[in-house]
């Protein structure tokens, strides 16, 4: 069984990021669990707290099959206190728990494997689970990967989704899916400014963001308030 993991802040949680959880569950035939970020340290805090996003995220999969949220991140962060949250020390913890031998795959963007070289002990993430690569907008796989990334990544590719059950790490996989406009952080400015914003995301996610006021958001007609729970 291949246990599929996609970490990021979800700051907050957007119709992109379902379209890329859907189309991998639907490639590699897995669920996908969707993990909340503590404190990333390689980006700046994220705009809600760890609690407000999980809950987003909660809201964004209820009813989507196959998509789940793993708070394993949060809960480490709740341990040790505001110790930098390093995706190393996920796949450490993924390891006890499932075994070296057990297929893990972790889910990125195009733009994540950029930057790959400057996460902490690259070499040991990239063979100590698989990675599925999905393309975006602006950062498509087709363009010059930087020379350090490239050299970490070079031989790694395979076309065959099901070559990762195969083993317990070390290749990537193209994720082809329809790529979409938007991002966290153009949502959050586009709420900041007043701009319409709601279409972005899921209904519920978006009802939070307005009822808790995220982001510097205010009532919005066009989105309706949850009805009262039993009707």
């Amino acid at each position: 069984m291949l246990r599929l993991f996609y970490g990021g802040t979800f700051d907050p949680v957007h119709n992109g990021h379902l379209a890329i959880a859907r189309a991998a569950r639907d490639a590699l035939g897995t669920s996908v669990w969707l993990m909340p970020a503590a404190d990333p340290p390689h980006r700046d805090a994220p705009g809600a707290s760890a609690d407000q996003r999980a809950a987003m995220l909660d809201l964004a999969v209820e009813g989507q099959t196959g998509l789940r949220v793993d708070r394993r991140e949060l809960e480490r962060a709740a341990r040790v206190g505001d110790a930098p949250s390093y995706t190393i020390d996920t796949l450490r913890e993924l390891r006890a728990k499932f075994g070296e031998q057990a297929p893990l795959a972790f889910l990125i963007g195009a733009d994540s494997l950029h930057g790959f070289a400057t996460w902490k002990e690259p070499e040991a993430l990239l063979a100590g689970a698989h990675w599925v690569v999905a393309e975006r907008p602006g950062s498509a796989l087709d363009e010059y990967l930087p020379s350090a990334a490239a050299r970490l990544v070079g031989g790694r590719w395979t076309l065959d989704a099901r070559s990762l059950y195969d083993s317990p790490g070390g290749k990537l996989l193209r994720l082809r899916q329809p790529l979409h406009g938007e991002s966290a952080t153009q949502i959050r400015r586009r709420i900041a400014a007043g701009e319409t914003w709601h279409h972005l995301l899921p209904l519920p996610v978006a009802r939070y963001i307005v009822e808790h006021g995220l982001y510097g958001a205010t009532a919005n007609p066009a989105i309706r308030p949850a009805p009262p729970r039993g009707l």
